[in-house]
């Protein structure tokens, strides 16, 4: 058995993994990324693609918004069709200048790796048996690869390796409690090398149920159905997604809409997840492997990137200044946020979405709730505040170590 040591062993080479690696190297701090799937799988997983102003800002903060700077489409409003009818929400106008920006997690997760081989830093990819081991005193990291066994020796392990990962699931039963609601119904995803039918994006509440018309670039495009959790991806042809998703549009978008065969396809239930806490002696949960909001909110991504700020600032406030504040206070600051974005996708995703259970009269007031918040600025500001993100302070650190 190989036996290496680091200060830090992070689990997961998803974009969690990967820019809590990228701090961390900027500011000097020794590390090792584990990843059980291959890099080029890694690279080709399709995600969402909105970034929050201050996830953009901490991916400038990781020197990795070149690209981002160049292809990334600022958005500084959405459309919401219901009725018929299409209602612009300025999100800029309404938070003091702030935006989003569209730019596919592929493309973030790209750049991320880019970096890192640049940098030359440590990955394992195609990691078998991955186990983490005594977090609550010395913690260390066994895997197999290429038939050769890895003990890594470290101080802190993160658990950046998803809803399905190994590190929530080594944590004792009675050491952790986790809230869940699962909807009964997903979403039928289509990329297509298409111009965007708008602009901005078109969040469509109609009869026939939920559809977002979105995009990755001027050229590709992204659009949804909401579908029965019992539907498969082989009931869906090409032909029966444009025309369905052309029975939800208005007169207007149906009419610029340009279809083209599918380069992807696929069906994502939509759930909502928060584990706490998530942080258990050296071991820290971030990303999906703590929580999972329903995509209706534009969150996931941008909460990993948060739980990255924390921590990251964290481990650098420990390592060069001495401090376990940051530590101590990781999981309570990232659950409050959690908490606040678990809640806006949440009422995004019943607001926008039809429920086989709801009665008339549920209906009708929904729709008195979205004519409600369509109609006062108050409630157009309640939803773009959420929207472009809430804000989030962490610790600015002057004169780190050059990294190496």
């Amino acid at each position: 058995m190989e036996i290496l040591k680091t200060k830090v062993a992070i689990i997961g080479s998803g974009p969690a993994g990967l820019l809590l690696g990228q701090l961390l190297y900027k500011a000097g701090i020794e590390h090792i990324i584990i990843e059980q799937k291959s890099a080029d799988y890694v690279a080709a997983r399709i995600r969402a693609g909105i970034l929050e102003q201050v996830s953009v800002d901490l991916l400038k903060e990781a020197g990795v918004d070149q690209h981002l700077n160049e292809f990334g489409l600022p958005h500084h409003g959405i459309e919401i069709l219901t009725g018929g009818e299409k209602h612009r929400i300025d999100l800029s106008a309404l938070t003091q200048g702030k935006q989003v920006t569209v730019y596919g997690q592929t493309e973030v997760t790209k750049d991320l790796m880019q970096a890192r081989r640049e940098a030359d830093l440590t990955t394992f990819y195609e990691a078998q048996n991955v186990k983490i081991h005594d977090f609550y005193a010395q913690p260390y990291v066994t895997f197999t690869q290429n038939d050769q066994q890895y003990q890594i020796r470290c101080d802190f392990i993160a658990g950046c390796d998803g809803y399905h990962g190994v590190c929530r699931a080594s944590v004792p039963q009675d050491k952790i409690k986790t809230f869940e609601k699962v909807y009964p119904f997903g979403w039928l995803g289509i990329l297509a090398d298409v111009p965007p039918v708008s602009d901005e994006l078109i969040y469509v509440q109609s009869e026939r149920g939920f559809a977002l018309c979105s995009m990755r670039s001027n050229t590709r495009s992204r659009y949804y159905l909401q579908v029965p959790l019992t539907d498969r991806v082989e009931e869906w042809s090409d032909e029966r997604f444009w025309e369905e998703l052309k029975n939800r549009l208005d007169a207007e978008s149906r009419e610029n809409l340009v279809t083209g065969p599918s380069i992807e396809k696929s069906i994502a239930p939509l759930r909502s997840f928060v584990t706490e806490p998530m942080r258990f002696g050296h071991l820290f949960l971030a990303g999906d492997a703590a929580h999972i909001v329903p995509p209706t909110g534009a969150k996931g991504l941008n909460l990993a990137a948060s739980d990255i700020a924390y921590l990251s600032s964290a481990l650098i406030e420990y390592y060069i200044n001495n401090s376990e504040q940051g530590i101590i206070e990781y999981s309570e600051k990232c659950l409050k946020r959690v908490w606040k974005a678990e809640r806006f996708s949440w009422w995004m995703t019943h607001l926008l979405h039809r429920f086989e259970t709801e009665s008339d009269f549920d209906l009708k007031i929904k729709q008195a709730e979205l004519a409600y918040i369509l109609g006062s600025e108050a409630g157009q500001t309640t939803l773009a505040e959420n929207y472009v993100g809430l804000p989030y302070e962490i610790k600015k650190f002057e004169n780190l170590p050059k990294a190496s």
